[in-house]
């Protein structure tokens, strides 16, 4: 009974060798924490200690100096109780073992320091090693929603040439109008739109509209209205310029430009007729009839069209469309498709960029 009494009794140290012992922990431990924060080796030096207790304190100590408002405890006050892993070494007791092993734990779940700011020190230097300059800050959503497209505008020209052409604010219509050539051609004049709404657009055309030169059909004549209604939607001015044959629908986006911009060159051949059905296969007698409807509606659509763009009533015009109607520059001239004939010696686009506009607009020389 007296050994299990002994042996439950924690042990005991004479009182100098525990104080000893206890403030030996304690400065193995704070070097153990200056080394984990500031990256220095376990043996530092007592100074750096001192000045590292100076410029940050535990969680427990920042509480307590806001509890007092702010203000630093007074020279004669009683120091507050120190951190909880401060205590005295493990003893070979188990209770002294249970202890130290919480202790442990305690340790390895203790807070993170942070800085005094009640304390009038000077922490600059700690900042500059903690904070990160804003040179290194890295770009957030919103600086990137508050930038423009000039912020990100190419410096040099494009490398491929419909790109080049696109830069230089020409759409080219070079084949029959179907689903994907609309859907690029309306992309690119609003892309232009949206990257200068003052500048004006040139629609070069050289298709044979909703059929291929042997008159079969390939698309539907709404792709023509679809480019149409573009053009009028967009704020800049559109000028078209009939570069090889502009037929049936084509024909109509060609008289679609701005008034006075309409151009065609020397050769070049437009064509009008009526709308044209694919071939459907069989069908029900009440869809024909659906379908005609349908396709007068159309045609209906492309002669209102026709008139306000030629200033022919559309009755001249549906008579005219009986059979296809082929002219040459001239006779579209005559007709009101166009506005001009260009000639080598007719300007009707701007400059090309030389290769020293092309650095100075882009900011690579001195202006």
């Amino acid at each position: 009974m007296a050994m299990q009494l002994s042996a439950a009794r924690p042990c005991s140290l004479p009182q100098p060798a525990l104080r000893r012992s206890s403030a030996r922990a304690g400065r193995q431990q704070r070097q153990q924490i200056v080394a984990a924060v500031h990256g220095t080796p376990a043996a530092a030096d007592v100074g750096d200690l001192h000045r590292f207790q100076q410029l940050w304190t535990p969680p427990a100590a920042q509480l307590d100096v806001q509890a007092r408002g702010g203000a630093p405890a007074a020279a004669g006050a009683p120091a507050a109780p120190g951190p909880p892993w401060r205590c005295a070494p493990p003893c070979s007791s188990p209770a002294g073992r249970q202890h130290s092993a919480a202790r442990a734990v305690h340790l390895t779940r203790r807070p993170a320091w942070v800085p005094n700011l009640a304390l009038h020190c000077d922490v600059s230097s700690v900042c500059s090693v903690w904070c990160a300059p804003a040179a290194r800050r890295l770009p957030s959503p919103c600086d990137a929603a508050a930038s423009s497209y000039d912020d990100h505008k190419p410096r040099t020209p494009p490398p491929d040439l419909p790109s080049l052409l696109l830069d230089s604010r020409i759409v080219y219509l070079g084949m029959p109008l179907v689903p994907a050539v609309t859907e690029l051609i309306i992309a690119e004049m609003l892309y232009l739109q949206y990257k200068d709404r003052t500048k004006p657009m040139y629609l070069y055309i050289n298709s044979t509209g909703t059929t291929r030169a042997d008159g079969e059909t390939v698309g539907f004549e709404t792709e023509g209205t679809a480019i149409y209604d573009t053009m009028c939607f967009v704020k800049n001015e559109v000028h078209t310029v009939g570069v090889g044959v502009a037929i049936g629908q084509s024909c109509m986006l060609l008289s679609a430009g701005e008034k006075g911009k309409r151009f065609m060159l020397e050769h070049a051949t437009a064509m009008l007729h009526q709308p044209r059905v694919p071939p459907t296969g069989q069908r029900q007698a009440i869809e024909i009839q659906i379908k005609w409807r349908e396709v007068l509606a159309q045609k209906q659509n492309m002669l209102n069209i026709l008139s306000r763009t030629t200033g022919h009533s559309p009755e001249k015009l549906d008579k005219d469309m009986q059979r296809p109607l082929y002219m040459q520059p001239a006779d579209a001239l005559a007709y009101g498709i166009i506005d001009g004939v260009v000639t080598p010696e007719k300007k009707i686009i701007d400059d090309v960029k030389s290769a020293d506009q092309w650095d100075k607009e882009a900011g690579l020389v001195a202006r």
